[in-house]
């Protein structure tokens, strides 16, 4: 196959609407995470039984893995309207304030990033929880007074990748924790087939599941190279994407045979030359040149669920497995069959 040159270029917007276009709308479309769908059919039932809001929900897991998805079918299933924000946008306790007071009975707020609350956000959000009230204090000193306001009844959907990061009395106040997991190459290929419907694009199964294979158990990134394994299919005038034209694609895109990026096998390379003594995050970021941010909610939550790596009281060290991986030369890691 001769290389191509992509000219194409997709505006942030058109990417976001296909995203969103991508984005599954009811259960028989959402693939994968089958038990925390069981328990929610239950839930969502038997608060409709009761004509009742459902409880308040928090969904943790790495990136990707479909957390607001999942908060949007929920709200469908429920018939009710959902606000979405992020923990960052809540400055002040004003701004919380605005966004509860103009909620109605049975709306859903999902918060992402929840753990990057301030605390006196918090603060505040906790009777809203339990009692659905907001106490505003007015005034300080002894001139101090505390309002209260009644909230609707309205369901809080949180969502993280920090867990441990979530302060224990927010924690305890979700009726409902979720983990996210990690998605299997047999529903990753078909939620790329099916998004290849989507996007009006066929694939063939031995495509779709290449690109399942390498796309770290997590849809948000199959859905990624899907897009950009299309743009090259149709640069090639390919009316069905190709398992040929998928390996060249993803050669070309630096995603070897594991899903593992440049920064991936850098990571790893990072911690073998150590021989065999724990690093530190600190010491890695710095190594890699990178974000301790990036390394632990991008890098390594693959890697350590594949048993790459362990994390020990001293710091990250390397397992056998990473020592048979990079035993090859690196170039064969994205050799093309």
């Amino acid at each position: 196959m001769e290389k191509i040159s992509i000219e194409r270029e997709i505006s942030p917007l058109q990417s976001h609407e296909i995203e969103s276009s991508l984005r599954p709308n009811i259960w028989e479309e959402y693939i994968g995470q089958e038990t925390i769908k069981k328990n929610l059919k239950v839930f969502i039932q038997a608060a409709k039984l009761r004509n009742d809001c459902l409880d308040h929900i928090l969904f943790f897991g790495p990136p990707g893995l479909g957390k607001t998805t999942l908060s949007h079918i929920i709200a469908t299933e429920m018939g009710a309207n959902i606000k979405v924000t992020a923990a960052p946008m809540i400055e002040k306790s004003g701004d919380l304030c605005a966004i509860l007071t103009n909620l109605n009975d049975g709306d859903i707020l999902f918060i992402d990033e929840i753990h990057r609350l301030s605390p006196p956000i918090e603060e505040v959000l906790y009777p809203c929880m339990e009692d659905y009230r907001l106490d505003i204090i007015i005034g300080s000193g002894p001139a101090a007074q505390t309002i209260k306001i009644d909230l609707p009844r309205f369901t809080l959907i949180g969502a993280t990748t920090r867990a441990g990061m979530l302060s224990n009395p927010l924690r305890d106040r979700f009726g409902m924790n979720f983990r996210m997991q990690f998605y299997t190459p047999e529903e990753l290929q078909m939620i790329v087939l099916l998004a290849s419907d989507k996007l009006n694009k066929k694939i063939e199964k031995q495509s779709a599941l290449e690109i399942a294979k390498r796309s770290r158990g997590t849809p948000r990134i199959a859905l990624r190279l899907l897009r950009r394994v299309r743009d090259y299919a149709e640069v090639q005038q390919e009316e069905i994407i190709s398992l040929e034209c998928t390996k060249y694609a993803l050669k070309e895109l630096g995603v070897n045979e594991l899903g593992f990026d440049l920064l991936d096998l850098r990571y790893l390379e990072i911690l073998v030359q150590s021989k065999n003594r724990p690093m530190g995050l600190n010491a890695i970021a710095a190594a890699m040149s990178e974000d301790e941010g990036t390394i632990e909610d991008v890098i390594e939550p693959y890697l350590l669920a594949q048993g790459y790596f362990e994390r020990t009281a001293r710091g990250r060290i390397a397992t056998h497995k990473t020592y048979e991986l990079l035993s090859f030369p690196n170039d064969s890691l994205f050799k093309m069959e």
